[in-house]
């Protein structure tokens, strides 16, 4: 009788000693992830109330005009493709002060196009291709314009765009974490899935009564 029941016991107790190293890799992985996101999480927290609410700071919002005189050689010629792209550029970059990446240059039969835009920031140009004569509009949002569109991850890059994929893969994995740690509590397993459906289910009715 003893030995039928040796292979049993000992596969219960490696179960146990596994559900408890999962518990315990879970616990370790939900804190230091928690500590790791939590300026991220606190960022995306706080802008998600300024983005909610950007009207109260729309007078942060500074536009400036100018005016200024390119080569008329760098945009004269009839062959657009010969128009001195990168020298205008650089040109308007080292007069205005322009550090926001180049979003588009537009050539059309009279007058060129340029635009730069960056997290809370847009310069626009339009240039004369007859006299090389342009008018500029930069727009300033701000501090609160830049945190914003760094939230909604517009006009920041190729390397903000990856921190954003980062950023949601933490917290992918610390809510996926603290929700296992919650399965292996059995005092507060079932009140906190009921809590959990609950957040689900009032988010739906939100959604269903007052957007859809």
């Amino acid at each position: 009788m003893w030995k039928s029941r040796q292979p049993s016991s000992f596969t219960g107790k490696r179960t146990v000693a596994i559900r408890r190293s999962v518990a315990v890799f879970a616990r370790w992985l939900h804190v230091y992830l928690s500590m790791l996101s939590f300026a991220i999480v606190f960022f995306f927290a706080v802008t998600g109330l300024t983005l909610n609410h950007a009207d109260k700071f729309g007078d942060q919002v500074h536009t400036e005009q100018g005016k200024g005189k390119l080569d008329p050689a760098w945009v004269r010629t009839p062959d657009t493709l010969k128009i001195a792209r990168l020298q205008i550029v650089e040109y308007l970059r080292n007069t205005h002060g322009i550090r926001a990446a180049l979003s588009d240059f537009r050539v059309d039969d009279s007058q060129i196009g340029i635009s730069f835009k960056g997290p809370g920031y847009a310069a626009d140009v339009f240039v004369n291709r007859q006299t090389g004569e342009y008018d500029i509009t930069r727009t300033r949002a701000g501090f609160v314009g830049v945190i914003n569109d760094l939230h909604k991850g517009r006009d920041t890059g190729p390397g903000w765009s990856v921190f954003i994929d980062i950023s949601a893969i933490l917290l992918t994995l610390v809510s996926l974490t603290g929700m296992l740690l919650l399965l292996y509590i059995k005092r507060r397993r079932l009140s906190g899935l009921v809590i959990a459906v609950g957040g689900l289910l009032i988010a739906f009715l939100v959604y269903k009564i007052w957007v859809h």
